[in-house]
């Protein structure tokens, strides 16, 4: 298991996803509804995604290390292994947000070209790009409701004290 003087590498990667992937879900939120914003902002979103999303397999990882060094200490409290179920199922709820958000931009920015061409035949890329958008809106409310879910389940197993 991994620490960093003496702090087991779980807990510090946490705050990355617990920070993160909140803060691209509201953000990727605000791009999807504000197409203006989506033209000024896509970069900085994108970074915020996949940052946040590349912590949630890294914190897993850790954590389940974590999980296994307790084991061979003899801690047997369930609740770890309610906090692990929930942060394995965060795992492919954030990688579709990612796609998502990646699919936002990439609509997003061929619906303005679409928007923006002299005899705009189709909208294709338009419509596509509101599918999209509202596609966004849910997995980023999956996703936040998801990460709190497993935040607050590692978090009371700490605040009532592992060994129990």
């Amino acid at each position: 298991m991994l620490t960093i003087d003496g702090i087991p590498l779980h807990p510090l990667l946490v705050h990355a996803v617990v920070v993160l992937l909140p803060l691209a879900a509201l953000s990727s939120v605000a791009i999807a509804l504000v197409p203006a914003w989506r033209r000024r902002y896509a970069w900085p979103v994108l970074g915020v995604t996949l940052a946040g999303v590349a912590a949630v397999p890294v914190a897993k990882q850790a954590g389940e290390d974590l999980q296994v060094a307790l084991q061979n200490n003899g801690v047997q409290n369930p609740a770890i292994q309610t906090h692990a179920d929930l942060g394995t199922t965060l795992l492919p709820v954030a990688l579709g947000f990612g796609v998502a958000v990646i699919a936002l931009l990439v609509a997003g920015r061929l619906a303005d070209r679409e928007r923006q061409a002299e005899a705009p035949t189709t909208k294709t890329w338009r419509v596509l790009s509101v599918v999209v958008s509202v596609l966004v809106v849910l997995l980023a409310i999956g996703t936040t409701v998801q990460t709190v879910r497993a935040g607050h389940s590692g978090s009371a197993v700490v605040w009532s004290g592992v060994g129990s």
